[in-house]
């Protein structure tokens, strides 16, 4: 009776701490359904993949806000990456091999999101990390293998990654689009579509082990500016808690990859010239024309040739161009940790021709005008091979300084800090001497996501790995990057520094001189 009782008594623990352990693999109630998850590549991570977070904006949906959920009668088995959004899919492209691509089926059905848990029972708490992929507003998915959302997860948060619009499907403006609109305002489908996806995951992610009030947007690029855009949105105001973003729209000036949104009504007379090219004489015909044949508008193997789509001036999403919101004090006021890579700062894509001596002084005199012959004494140029140097080092000089010089705007009326950082590592592979740390080239690592790369990586690139994985984790639980074991990030003050990581960890000067600093610092304020 009592080895019975005793048996009794082990079974009943084991199964009651194997209940609670799995918790979260049990059904989980969300908007519009219940969902089961699976056991990640780390069984330690739950996954759940492929949860609606809108109705498909197909049909007589298509370029209107994203709508609520209709609700699914049984148990989702959330088990597999949707389709992404409508792009053209290509495998590689310059230093962007297979695991910086999209891949998958694309479908106009494509609003999904999926959530990567660690958390072994929904009163976790953990803090929550929202990415928002890249790709020019073109291209782009949540199943691009960089962004599996399982490495920072094993580092105590709860990421979640999801799709949205893209290209003319996601940011076309058009006079009857408008005129549809309760909000007179058209174009910013795809933006519309984050914000949908921050309001799930207030809503929902409790159920996960995650905590609605401390969620961090992250994005880069494309993603990047869609931070800084979501941080001017009325609209997502107390959906986010801090940002991240990586080499997009934290400059002044007009320097490095910062798109000025085009206001209302330009982006409305090229979505006429669009419809136009489409042979479409109304929106419904519009509405009436396959993907495909909307695709043809967009980029093929180049994203940066043909009709570009991005986020605009639409007086309802975005009231105005972001920094024009900071200026007057109305953004979502966050902490933000922002930066770019030494490769992206000469040219985004594949390096060009090197430049010759009189080919850098006639650009610095087109440039810089009555300040060219002070720009020259700076950064000579009497031979090819100095031009070269000069090139490199003043592009990544005034890079640098138009970063900190945003910040120091942003101070004006924002309350909380800004970390600022230059990530200096260039990928292993057969190409990394000629694209160096190239744009994007930071995301496995802050990411966490190595091995969903085949480059040879090495003991070097895993403890950089861990490094930077572990200052976006503390980031996104704190709103401070800095953590145990860490070289220490100082947040940007009066002293104009950056944070270079990557092969070397800590604060450098900018500019290298304070004559280059004030040279740029001048020009740039005149530029803004």
């Amino acid at each position: 009776m009592k080895v019975r009782n005793f048996t009794t008594l082990v079974l009943s623990l084991v199964t009651a701490a194997f209940s609670l352990g799995a918790a979260l693999g049990q059904q989980i109630k969300v908007t519009g359904g219940l969902v089961s998850g699976v056991p990640g590549t780390d069984p330690s991570i739950l996954t759940y993949k492929g949860i609606p977070f809108a109705t498909p904006p197909v049909g007589a949906l298509r370029w209107r806000e994203p709508q609520p959920i209709v609700a699914w009668p049984d148990v989702l088995k959330a088990d597999k990456f949707s389709a992404s959004c409508i792009q053209q899919i290509v495998p590689e492209f310059g230093p962007w091999t297979y695991e910086f691509m999209t891949h998958n089926d694309v479908s106009e059905d494509c609003l999904y999101l999926n959530v990567f848990t660690p958390a072994k029972s929904a009163s976790a708490k953990l803090p929550v990390f929202v990415h928002i992929y890249g790709g020019g507003f073109m291209q782009g998915s949540a199943a691009v293998p960089i962004y599996d959302g399982e490495g920072l997860a094993k580092k105590g948060l709860v990421v979640v990654t999801f799709n949205y619009r893209l290209g003319a499907l996601g940011f076309l403006a058009h006079p009857e689009l408008t005129k549809e609109s309760a909000h007179h305002a058209s174009g910013n489908y795809g933006l519309m579509d984050q914000i949908a996806a921050l309001r799930w995951v207030h809503q929902n992610i409790a159920h996960f082990g995650g905590d609605p009030n401390n969620v961090t947007i992250a994005g880069q690029s494309a993603g990047s500016m869609s931070v800084h855009d979501l941080t001017a949105s009325p609209l997502a105001k107390g959906l986010f808690h801090r940002a991240i973003a990586q080499s997009g729209g934290s400059t002044v000036g007009g320097v490095g990859l910062s798109v000025e949104p085009a206001p209302l009504a330009s982006a409305e007379a090229a979505g006429e010239r669009f419809a136009e090219l489409k042979e479409a004489k109304s929106l419904a015909e519009l509405r009436s024309l396959s993907w495909q044949k909307i695709l043809e508008s967009m980029p093929g193997a180049d994203p940066m040739s043909g009709p570009h789509f991005a986020p605009i001036v639409d007086g309802y999403v975005l009231p105005a161009p972001f920094m024009d919101i900071i200026a007057q004090g109305k953004q979502n006021d966050v902490e933000t940790l922002t930066g770019g890579t030494t490769g992206e700062l000469g040219g985004l894509f594949a390096p060009g021709a090197p430049i010759t001596a009189k080919g850098f002084q006639d650009q610095a005199r087109k440039r810089y005008g009555d300040a060219a012959d002070q720009f020259l004494k700076l950064y000579p140029a009497a031979t090819d091979e100095q031009a070269q140097t000069a090139q490199r080092d003043s592009t990544r000089d005034q890079a640098l300084v138009a970063m900190y010089l945003w910040a120091k705007v942003r101070s004006k009326t924002a309350k909380t800090k800004v970390y600022e950082y230059l990530w200096d590592h260039a990928l292993p592979g057969p190409a990394a001497a000629k694209y160096g740390a190239f744009h994007s080239s930071e995301i496995p690592y802050v990411m966490n996501t190595l091995d969903n790369s085949k480059r040879p990586f090495t003991d070097e690139d895993r403890r950089i790995a861990a490094m930077m994985s572990s200052y976006w984790a503390n980031f996104a639980a704190t709103g401070d990057p800095n953590g145990s074991g860490l070289p220490l990030w100082p947040a940007l003050g009066e002293k104009p520094e950056i944070m270079e990581v990557g092969d070397k960890a800590g604060p450098i000067p900018l500019a290298g001189t304070p004559a280059k600093l004030e040279f740029f610092k001048t020009f740039l304020s005149r530029s803004k």
